[in-house]
This record gives structure tokens, C-alpha cells and sequence, in this order.
């Protein structure tokens, strides 16, 4: 489990490591920042299609063997984006990297089928953090030995370090067979998330929770770094990464929400995260005051929001593997779909929200979106037979 928790780690953070050198990049092949900006875009893009077209496989082919090609293949990435003499190369070569750095969605159907059902919560919450873990510290990485060794060292070192986890894996991890009724053609496959989210209510429930709370976080940080360098605070940019530090608690809460989700049921521990994400939008709104009383509330309304976001992912993650065990990988791909297009609904939304009524606005917004999601749960519990919902 440490190995696989570290595994979502270096993944993860071959998502977020390049946003550190953007700047130096750009000095280093003679092109504008904006220009060199668009490595970090092709990696996020590169990502989304890598969950649509290659996570599904995970219902079709042996995980070992699907989770160390993807490895090497990200590794080969990283080692020509660290090559590439030109910004076309770069582009491209961080393209394919983000392709295949889907190591986490993998991972998480994999272990759900390798441990008892009752331990599923405790071992996706320890994913998370190991996920959470590699977002917050890649940056620093990136940034640190950039300044040291150049702008191409980051992706060398962290190719090295993708190939050798990717030779670890192929040693360590159980060989699994491909679920005995995966049959049909790459087509259906890449259909099946969408006739799950048509067939399982649960998946439906879980997918909207997530899309509505990530909604809100997307939209209080794009919202935040608009406030920090605004004339309330006057900071900039890097103040915004600090602040994002304060999520570092997190991966102290996830494993905790995991073994909760174990004993009392998904529903309770999505229950008590979606409170904890309402709570945030008034705390943050203490913002508006600037000073430090502002800065208190928007230290402790983003660890709020934060670790109800991730500790609720763990929740619903925990709900969707007890669905279908012969399509695991297909149920995380409809459900993270729909988690990144609540997010980019959430930033578009957040933006907007602050052009119309400021950091109250943005607050308002989450407010909302932790309102939708709650009143989807009470509806969910009112619903369900007697013990039903507190339990998969």
C-alpha cells in the first residue's frame, strides 16, 4: 500500500511540477512565458484524455501490467520533455506525459479488488494523501531544482524516478487477471462509463457530490488569487502557493475519513464533509476584512473546504467500488468526468461571480454549491429503504 500511495504521489506530481518552470523554460528556449505556459496546459489536457481513453482499460487488462507500460510510457515522456531542444517538442512531449500519468485512477480500482471490503475506505484514504502529497510538494520540487540545475533536471529526475517505480511495480505488485466478462471492443469500452453513470444510481449520487463541491473549491481559488492581489492584501502569485500549503493537513484527515467511511457507511462521512464545506463559505467570507483577522479566515476556511473535499472523495470512491466489481475503472472514469467538469464549471463560475459581487460573491457561490449538494443527500437518505444508506 506505501508503494502504491507513493506511486499516486509521483504521478500526481508530474501533473504540477512544471507550473514551477514556466518562467525559466521560457529564458531557457528563447519564448515568451505565455508561450512556455503552454507545456503546463498540454499536460492538463493530456491528462483529461488520458482518464477518457486509457483508465477504462483497467476493466480489460491485468493491472500490473497496465499500471507499469503506463509508467514507463510516462517516464519516456518526461525523459523528451527534458530533451526537447525546441518549444513544439516540449509542448508535445508534456502532452504525452500528461497522457499517461493516470497511475491514481488506476491504482485506486486496483487496490479496491487486492483488499477486503471492509478496509476500502482505509486504503483510499491512504491514496488520497499520497495523491494530495505529491500535488503540494511537486511544486516545490520543480521549482527548487530548477534554480539549481537548470529547467530540464525536474523532468529528468522525475523520468528516473517514474522508470524506476515503473521496474518496482512489475516486482511488488500481485499479478491480477482481467475481470473473466470484459469482452467487446475498445469502442464499447470507451462507451461503458457513460452507461454506467445511465444504470447506477449510487455512481450518479457520488458524481454529483464531488462535481458540486469541486465546483465551489475551483471557484474559491480562482476567486482567492484575485483577492490576494487585489488592494485588500497587495500579494502576489507566491501567496497564493503558501496558502495552498495549508492543505498539507489533509493528508492527515483522508486516511482517518477512509477508516470512518469503513465503520459507518459512506453516507455519514459525506454528510458531516458536506457541512464542513458549507461552514467554509462564511468563514472565508471573513476574508473581506483584511489584515489578519482576513488572513486567519482564509487560512482556516481553506483548510476547511479543503479537507471536506478530499475526505468527501474518499467517501464517495468507497461508494462506486462496491458497485461493480467487474468495472471499476470504467465507474472512476465517469465519476472523475464529472468531478473536473464540475471544476472547470466551478472556476468559469468563480470568475464570474467575483466580476458581480467580489469575494462575498465567490463565498456565495460555494455557499450554494454545498446547499445542491446537501439537499441531493437529504433527498438520497430520505429516500433510501431503512439502513440502506449508511452502508454500500
Amino acid at each position: 500500500m506505501l508503494l502504491l500511495a507513493l506511486t499516486c504521489a509521483v504521478a500526481v506530481g508530474n501533473l504540477y511540477f512544471a507550473q514551477a518552470l514556466t518562467p525559466l523554460a521560457a529564458a531557457g528556449l528563447g519564448v515568451s512565458p505565455d508561450a512556455a505556459a503552454l507545456a503546463v496546459t498540454a499536460t492538463q489536457v493530456g491528462y483529461a484524455a488520458g482518464n477518457f481513453l486509457l483508465v477504462p482499460l483497467g476493466d480489460r487488462l491485468p493491472h500490473r501490467r497496465l499500471l507499469a507500460t503506463l509508467l514507463g510510457l510516462t517516464g519516456l515522456g518526461l525523459l523528451g520533455a527534458g530533451l526537447a531542444p525546441t518549444l513544439p517538442l516540449l509542448v508535445a512531449a508534456s502532452a504525452a506525459a500528461g497522457l499517461t500519468s493516470v497511475a491514481a485512477p488506476v491504482i485506486g480500482p486496483l487496490v479496491a479488488g487486492l483488499v477486503a471490503p471492509d478496509r476500502r475506505g482505509e486504503v483510499s484514504g491512504l491514496l488520497a494523501s499520497g495523491s494530495i502529497g505529491g500535488m503540494l510538494l511537486s511544486r516545490a520540487f520543480g521549482g527548487s531544482l530548477a534554480e539549481t540545475l537548470g529547467w530540464r533536471a525536474p523532468y529528468l529526475v522525475a523520468a528516473a524516478v517514474i522508470l524506476l517505480l515503473a521496474w518496482v511495480v512489475t516486482r511488488a505488485l500481485p499479478a491480477t487477471p482481467p475481470p473473466p466478462t470484459a469482452r467487446g471492443s475498445y469502442l464499447a469500452l470507451l462507451a461503458a462509463p457513460v452507461r454506467l453513470l445511465r444504470a447506477e444510481p449510487e455512481l450518479r449520487r457520488s458524481a454529483f457530490y464531488q462535481g458540486t463541491v469541486f465546483a465551489g473549491f475551483s471557484g474559491v481559488w480562482t476567486g482567492l488569487a484575485l483577492l490576494l492581489a487585489g488592494p485588500v492584501y497587495g500579494l502576489g502569485a507566491p501567496a497564493v502557493g503558501l496558502l495552498a500549503l495549508v492543505g498539507a493537513a489533509t493528508m492527515i484527515c483522508t486516511p482517518y475519513a477512509g477508516r470512518l467511511t469503513d465503520r459507518r457507511g459512506p453516507d455519514p462521512v459525506n454528510l458531516i464533509c458536506l457541512l464542513g464545506t458549507l461552514a467554509a463559505a462564511p468563514v472565508l467570507a471573513v476574508g473581506t476584512l483584511g489584515g489578519a483577522a482576513g488572513i486567519a479566515g482564509l487560512v482556516v476556511g481553506t483548510l476547511l473546504l479543503d479537507v471536506a473535499m478530499q475526505c468527501g472523495m474518499v467517501a464517495n470512491t468507497t461508494r462506486i467500488y462496491a458497485l461493480r466489481d467487474d468495472a471499476r475503472s470504467s465507474l472512476t472514469t465517469a465519476y472523475m468526468t464529472c468531478a473536473y467538469l464540475g471544476g472547470s464549471a466551478g472556476s468559469w463560475l468563480g470568475a464570474r461571480a467575483w466580476e458581480a459581487a467580489g469575494w462575498p460573491g465567490v463565498c456565495g457561490l460555494l455557499a450554494v454549491c454545498a446547499t445542491a449538494a446537501l439537499a441531493r443527500h437529504g433527498a438520497a437518505v430520505r429516500g433510501a429503504p431503512e439502513g440502506e444508506c449508511s452502508g454500500s
